[in-house]
């Protein structure tokens, strides 16, 4: 960056400033600099004051650290004009945000209302709540609902006459298996679409495929997981009734 009148330039930060603002030491920024991973700073009477720009530069550096990524990928990501560090990101957080659900917030007392649980026996669903992940705590009787919808169908299960308790153990197996079923469908779309991507150096004509392939990936799955589980169910279903229908006529 070339000389320029001080007060009007951006860049104000020295070295000493822009490590304090960056949470990184000066070494470690002199060495980004000289491995080109930093834009040069603005050299005013022979000393070089850092900006915005910098202080962007070095979080995305941090941010693809956290991600995993060495300097030299880091360094050939930055070096990308067609701002290929910044997508990688932002996929990235799409992936990790797919369909999240804004959580809800209640009162232990609107949690007893809705679930006609008595206070007697609050404490103990509220920690099974907890371990399962539906409810989690932020304050002295307020609990955040990271996913309002599975609340919904335990409350719909509770109003057709299942206890809490029994449509919690359903819920804790669901989980075991959605986890295994959600990490086949994520290493599917890793070594089918994501690695042959990468493969071939993420070229710039190829970032709108792959955008289309994140927002249909959790539709897809969950269309599939439906179509199985319904299938399923319905002959669950029929074995049981055949079962009953059997053992009512036996006795």
């Amino acid at each position: 960056m070339g000389p320029r009148n001080g007060a009007d330039s951006p860049n104000q930060l020295t070295i000493e400033q822009l490590a304090a603002k960056s949470g990184m030491s000066v070494r470690n920024i002199r060495s980004h600099q000289a491995r080109g991973l930093l834009s040069p700073p603005e050299v005013r009477v022979r000393v070089g004051y850092y900006g915005p720009e910098h202080v962007a530069q070095l979080e995305l550096i941090k941010e693809l650290q956290r991600e995993g990524f060495n300097l030299g990928g880091i360094k050939r990501l930055m070096d990308d004009s067609e701002g290929a560090a910044e997508r990688l990101l932002r996929f990235q957080s799409e992936l990790t945000h797919l369909a999240e659900e804004p959580p809800e917030r209640l009162t232990a007392a609107e949690l007893g209302r809705r679930f006609h649980v008595g206070a007697g026996a609050a404490p103990d669903l509220l920690a099974r709540a907890e371990a399962l992940g539906v409810l989690v705590p932020i304050g002295e009787g307020i609990y955040e609902v990271p996913s309002p919808s599975l609340l919904a169908v335990a409350e719909e299960a509770v109003r057709r006459g299942v206890e809490l308790r029994a449509a919690f153990d359903v819920f804790e197996q669901l989980q075991r298996h959605c986890d295994d079923l959600a990490h086949a469908f994520v290493e599917l779309f890793v070594t089918q679409v994501w690695q042959p991507f990468q493969a071939a150096d993420m070229p710039a004509e190829r970032w709108p495929e792959l955008d289309e392939a994140t927002r249909r990936l959790l539709p897809l799955a969950s269309d599939a997981l439906v179509a199985v589980f319904q299938r399923r169910m319905r002959e669950q279903i029929g074995a049981a009734f055949a079962q009953v229908t059997v053992g009512s006529g036996s006795a």
